[in-house]
């Protein structure tokens, strides 16, 4: 059977301490990445990312690489081939990026292509791809 894609999730969250003591003591995932304004966790073999954010907003988003991130949005992690041809795909349709194809962690264990498009509702979508699977929940 072949492996199928592996689910990502970002939701706003006020506050990291309480968000990594419920999803590493009660829940029991494995904390991966973080920053000062979001934690990343491995959620039963798919990624999910709370972010940091003063109150509930209905639409925020937060600074990554220089780039806004939309804090609610979801995607899919993909082989890193598939990604390619998905990106390929959607600048032959000429798509508007909310951000563009790049390359984050270029040279390292998280090295990671990603996008971002927007679905006609405006509802964000991350598509993310990592040269080396095993690195999706490294630090």
């Amino acid at each position: 059977m072949p492996q199928r894609p592996a689910f990502h999730h970002a939701f706003p969250v006020t506050d990291l301490e309480a968000t990594r003591r419920f999803y590493c003591e009660t829940l029991g995932c494995e904390q991966g990445r973080s920053a000062e304004r979001w934690i990343d966790f491995d959620f039963y073999g798919h990624q999910i990312s709370a972010h940091l954010v003063e109150q509930m907003p209905a639409d925020a988003s937060n600074e990554v690489d220089g780039k806004r991130v939309p804090v609610r949005h979801f995607g899919l992690i993909l082989d890193w081939d598939e990604w390619h041809r998905l990106r390929d795909r959607l600048l032959a349709q000429d798509i508007d990026f909310l951000i563009e194809p790049h390359i984050r962690f270029a040279g390292q264990s998280g090295e990671q292509a990603t996008l971002f498009i927007n679905d006609p509702s405006g509802n964000g979508l991350e598509f993310k791809a990592f040269r080396n699977p095993q690195s999706i929940f490294r630090h």
